[in-house]
């Protein structure tokens, strides 16, 4: 099966995936090499807090700096493996042959993989809220609300791997009778 870059697209939406997915690369190594950047330089940061928060007695959040890490660590590998299975469809309908059982399970796992971002991001943006709390950022000015685009998305992955499913079964009897 070639690929069927004439599609312009197929051929921009490969290319704003694979930028993603490097993109989400990047980020992730630096979420890795801040987690011990911030044990190792704990005295530097709580430093430059102090000069840039005087008013408040500062000590500084290591285990909620790490936590928040760890989210954002998390939420990336997710994201990425959402990027892979995108691809992976666009490369099928590139092919000429996205009605196949494969499609059907990799909307599945992106539907899984999305609600389990949505989910990871309540207790993210709530560690970053606590951060900014603990620095004096004044209520108001950070949003953390929920998002109900997230929850549409998961439904229609969701609906859509069922579609695929029902789809390639189709496409499969079709071919048995011919």
């Amino acid at each position: 099966m070639s690929k069927n870059m004439s599609d312009p697209l197929l051929a921009i939406a490969t290319v704003i995936v694979v930028l993603g997915q490097i993109l989400m690369i990047v980020i992730g190594a630096l979420a890795v090499l801040a987690i011990p950047a911030t044990m190792i330089f704990r005295d530097v940061f709580l430093s430059e807090l102090r000069s840039e928060f005087p008013n408040y007695a500062l000590t500084y959040p290591t285990a909620t700096v790490g936590a928040l890490l760890l989210c954002v660590i998390a939420l990336v590998a997710m994201f990425w493996l959402f990027l892979r299975k995108l691809r992976q469809i666009i490369d099928t309908v590139g092919a000429g042959d996205p009605f196949v059982p494969a499609n059907a399970k990799r909307l599945t796992a992106m539907a899984w993989l999305m609600l389990g971002i949505q989910l990871l991001s309540l207790p993210a943006a709530g560690l970053a809220l606590y951060f900014a709390k603990s620095l004096g950022e004044k209520a108001g000015t950070i949003d953390a609300s929920f998002d109900l685009s997230g929850v549409v998305l998961v439904v229609t992955l969701f609906i859509l791997a069922r579609v695929f499913r029902h789809g390639a079964a189709m496409r499969e009897d079709l071919e048995g009778t011919v």
